[in-house]
């Protein structure tokens, strides 16, 4: 006669915490490795994993391989936490990623902005705002929220579009899953939203490309500089899902980042700060006024992002096409250098072309320059002229007003922002001691490097 011993039912919460990585919780075992082994804990089958575990951070249980009676348990749900369900393994197309990615996603979301009042209230249940958040992708029921639109007037008036804290996870979760896979294909003067490639990688990049084209400012050269119009305003969004599906082939994927880029945050929206400052916005930059599947908001990841994807393809055309030996592109600033005007005057004719019939896009006629490299190029907030390069005058001049006229209590955090800045020139002094003198008269001390202030003394 066969006897079959009966388990206690254990009761446990499997949402484990989520700054650290998630345990594995054993919950029964066989009565033959009860008898066997006086209670202790089967033998570990992977990393961490025992027979009968359950994973919480993948969200999945083992098989057991003794023979036995295996008795299932029912998780609970607190008022601060969210059982995830244990059963069937998800399928390949309903959760193409692990849970520790979702994880980690909103790990980079809140790396600068930890203290926001979005950052807060969502962290205030936070298993179980990111288990509904993966249950919505798993199912395909996710769906962007509101936004939030305000304007800031430096330095111009301009709508900033702010996404919901649980959409911005989303947005990091599909930018860590497939940006690899697009900036390898990016060319080395591909600036602006890649890790390591700011303002003053460009700016260094351009002052190299001066001084191999002209041979250490021994030899004329000339530059074309050129801006595209209302850029992001003006994006078509079926060409860029058309650039996007490209690379990448995963059908859950495109899915997401067609959710995402289609998604229009004028339907659902709350205007914040002084709604008078809406007008001062030009009727043509105001996303607003745009056009049905056209316009990207300024101010998410997934839109600087996308936006890179997008003119990838003008810097394919100009460096394969046109034959350009030297660009370089910051968002939608970009510039040409050769030694023949001629040759730079024949390649804008091509472009200006080229950008409507291809991506939708057009220059903007009153920012087109082309000049000799010797009257310097302002580039990314730097001039560059013969073996120097400075911090662009107008900058100078802003930050010299506002550390004049910020409040006492702001000066030390401004005053060494702006210091850091302006230290990135190669010939910076003159415009550090000129910040330094503003900063000195009200009552901050510096380091003889001029670089650096300190609080002022109570």
């Amino acid at each position: 006669m066969t006897v079959k011993a009966l388990m206690p039912v254990r009761t446990l919460n499997l949402v484990a915490p989520l700054p650290h990585k998630g345990t594995a919780k054993h919950t029964t075992e066989t009565a033959a490795g009860l008898q066997a082994r006086s209670g202790a804990v089967t033998q570990l089958i992977g990393p961490g994993l025992r027979q009968g575990d359950v994973d919480s951070a993948n969200r999945r249980s083992t098989r057991l391989t003794t023979p036995g009676t295996r008795t299932s348990t029912t998780a609970t749900r607190t008022s601060t936490t969210r059982t995830p369900k244990v059963g069937p393994e998800l399928s390949a197309d309903s959760s193409p990623y692990e849970f520790q990615d979702l994880v980690q996603a909103w790990l980079d979301c809140r790396a600068n902005k930890r203290n926001t009042a979005s950052a807060l209230a969502f962290e205030e249940r936070l298993e179980a705002n990111l288990c509904a958040l993966h249950d919505e992708l798993c199912g395909g029921e996710y769906r962007p929220g509101r936004s939030i639109c305000f304007v800031i007037t430096r330095p111009k008036p301009r709508e900033v579009w702010a996404a919901e804290f649980r959409d911005r996870i989303v947005h990091h979760l599909l930018y860590n899953r497939i940006c690899q896979r697009f900036y390898a294909s990016f060319i080395a003067n591909s600036c602006a939203c890649i890790p390591g490639r700011g303002t003053l990688y460009a700016a260094e990049r351009l002052e190299r490309d001066v001084r191999a084209v002209s041979q250490n400012w021994s030899r004329p050269a000339f530059y074309l500089k050129c801006d595209l119009a209302n850029f992001f305003v003006s994006i078509d969004k079926p060409i860029l899902l058309a650039q996007l599906a490209h690379r990448i082939s995963e059908p859950w994927w495109l899915r997401l980042a067609e959710t995402i880029l289609f998604h229009d945050p004028r339907q659902n929206h709350e205007l914040r700060g002084n709604a008078a400052l809406l007008a001062r916005v030009p009727p043509h930059k105001s996303l607003f006024n745009a056009p049905p599947d056209t316009g990207l908001p300024i101010g998410n990841l997934s839109s600087q992002f996308f936006a890179n994807v997008h003119l990838d393809a003008l810097d394919q055309f100009c460096k394969h096409q046109v034959g350009a030996r030297r660009y370089g592109r910051y968002v939608d600033d970009f510039y040409l250098l050769h030694e023949s005007p001629q040759w730079l005057h024949h390649a804008l004719h091509q472009i200006d072309a080229w950008l409507p019939a291809t991506i939708g896009a057009r220059l903007n006629p009153a920012k087109t320059i082309l000049q000799p490299v010797a009257r310097g190029i302002d580039f990314v907030g730097h001039v560059i002229k013969p073996w120097r390069r400075t911090t662009r005058k107008r900058t100078l001049a802003t930050a010299t007003k506002r550390l004049q006229a910020v409040a006492a209590e702001d000066v030390f955090a401004t005053g060494n922002s702006y210091l850091g800045l302006v230290r990135q020139a190669s010939h910076s002094h003159h415009d550090q001691a000129q910040l330094v003198n503003v900063l000195r008269k009200r009552g901050h001390s510096y380091t003889p490097d001029l670089d650096k202030i300190f609080r002022r003394a109570s």
